[in-house]
């Protein structure tokens, strides 16, 4: 659930690389080399799974809860091995591949084993002034979808974003990013070991792995939706790709969301939240609360106490549980950019109370838990997304300015705000412009299933999770049959001469808001009736 890159990074270009170097970014080590999947492959991939989607599309709903069941319980028998797997490919703590990656997925899977067929089984309607139909809503599968995955998250990104749409009974093509692609090989076995168990083709789901030019190639390649969560520009670039073939996409586009401690807040619960909301991944997140805009009657205290925890994080190689509270970022790109980033503002007043600079000799892509003061709206950290361990103290004087702050910029994803006072805390949740407020607490909006997730502005459209992230991956289908086994024509032809003072009369008795104008609408029509019956028996 988060951002690929920046969109000033710089573009792996359109060329065809054969093999993907996979390395571990806490030690630099070499984890192997994997195929980048060539355009022409992954229209096969496609057209293989448009093949095994027949199939899929006629299973009941027992039969999806079947596999799903399956790739529950296998990630469940195998948490440890998938966890490793996590840890070497994106250099997170064991802690947070468990409760960042693997809880959530549980999550979700079991939501959609329990809740499902509500949401996707037909639907009825009421028909309206056709009394004599029945109408109902068949939320039918699209047939293939892709989606399209960053690194930050690589093991919820794949399951989170491919059981919704197999749920709704879609295939599923999937480009996870190459900075993790060799975990891939590990989690593909999860699905396709419990597709095969229930009498289903293993290609009702694949992982493909490559560069721009494979992500590009799978967009063109007349799937019947896409899911891209990335960054902005590369946003763009997928909705250009999409618009060859008319292809609706789901974007979700990362944020720069803001934190509001009011004066009132629980301090300790603020706190905890704060370190929580910008040191979770190292801040790689695209939920990640980039903006605490502090009210000043709570700052000192609240500063003191996030530089006090903040400086004593241990961060290093993630080599067992229990030993670290941070690890390394996963791309030395990214690395680049939040020091950039962090530059830029300690040279515009900023002042770095913890970290800020990179640290001395690492060998992996370390940055270290960054606290910085007299962050200002126009400086550019605080308006371009970080994606890193960068937690930024902006002060307001009272609830207007906070909420000026927390919306003046291009992003809305979530938001938190923090206030002991419950009607103050709705009131400010109601003026800020996000998908999500979570109050006096941070990020459980995303857990909650019941819950859409998604963003306005920049962040992107549509929405993942709960109700309606199941229902954008399907045709909502209207149906409208006979009530009872009785033909009644609907005779338009030939018109007649009274036939226009008919309707009109038939349209005022029917939708006219006053009872006199719907009774002379009566009155008229049955004089017109009265009078077609009589020109009729002279004839």
């Amino acid at each position: 659930m988060s951002v690929e890159a920046q969109a000033r990074a710089p573009e792996t270009p359109l060329r065809q690389v054969t093999e993907i170097d996979c390395r571990n970014p806490a030690t630099g080590e070499t984890l192997g080399t994997l195929p980048a999947a060539t355009p022409a492959e992954v229209q096969e991939a496609v057209e293989r799974a448009r093949a095994a989607q027949k199939q899929w599309a006629q299973s009941s709903f027992r039969q999806r809860r079947a596999v799903l069941r399956r790739m529950l319980q296998s990630i469940l028998d195998d948490v440890d091995e998938l966890c490793a797997a996590v840890v070497a490919d994106s250099g997170k703590t064991w802690e947070n591949a468990l409760l960042g990656e693997v809880m959530p997925v549980c999550n979700k899977i079991r939501w959609i084993i329990r809740y499902g067929e509500k949401h996707l089984r037909s639907e009825s309607v009421p028909s309206g002034l056709l009394k004599h139909k029945k109408g109902r809503i068949e939320y039918r599968p699209l047939g293939v979808v892709a989606c399209i995955v960053p690194w930050n998250y690589p093991f919820q990104n794949i399951f989170g974003s491919l059981v919704a749409p197999l749920m709704a009974g879609n295939a599923v093509v999937l480009k996870a990013s190459e900075a993790v692609a060799w975990s891939t090989q590990r989690f593909r076995r999860v699905f396709e070991e419990a597709l095969v168990a229930e009498g289903f083709p293993a290609e009702t789901v694949q992982i493909i792995n490559g560069y721009g030019e494979t992500g590009a190639a799978l967009v063109r390649s007349r799937v019947q939706k896409i899911l891209f969560i990335g960054s902005v520009g590369n946003g763009r670039k997928i909705i250009e790709g999409s618009a060859e073939h008319l292809t609706p996409v789901v974007m979700e586009l990362g944020g720069k969301d803001p934190m509001i401690i009011c004066d009132d807040a629980h301090l300790e619960q603020a706190v905890h939240s704060a370190l929580s909301g910008c040191f979770i991944n190292l801040g790689q997140n695209c939920i990640a609360s980039e903006r605490l805009i502090v009210q000043a009657g709570i700052f000192d205290r609240f500063v003191e106490e996030v530089t006090r925890i903040a400086g004593d994080m241990r961060q290093g190689v993630p080599e067992q549980p229990g030993t670290l509270d941070v690890g390394a970022m996963t791309t030395p790109q990214q690395v680049r950019i939040v020091d950039e980033l962090v530059r830029d503002a300690l040279a515009s007043g900023a002042r770095a109370l913890v970290g800020g600079r990179l640290p001395e000799g690492a060998s992996g892509s370390f940055y270290p838990p960054t606290v910085l003061v007299d962050v200002t709206p126009e400086m550019r950290i605080a308006r371009e997304e970080v994606f890193g361990p960068v937690m930024l103290i902006m002060r307001a004087a009272d609830d207007a300015e906070a909420v000026r702050i927390a919306n003046a910029i291009d992003f809305g994803l979530q938001s938190s705000v923090f206030s002991r006072d419950r009607k103050r805390a709705e009131r400010i949740a109601a003026e800020l412009e996000a998908g999500a407020t979570c109050i006096n607490d941070f990020g459980l909006c995303y857990l909650n299933q019941d819950l859409p997730f998604g963003g306005v502005k920049y962040s992107g459209f549509g929405r993942m999770n709960g109700r309606d992230g199941l229902r954008a991956y399907t045709n909502p289908k209207a149906v409208l049959s006979d009530r009872f086994p009785v033909a009644v024509p609907q005779r338009l032809y030939p018109v007649g001469a009274g036939d226009y003072a008919k309707a009109r009369n038939g349209i005022r008795l029917l939708f006219a808001t006053g009872w006199r104008q719907r009774f002379k609408s009566l009155l008229s029509l049955m004089r017109g009736n009265r009078a077609s019956g009589a020109t009729q028996s002279t004839r």
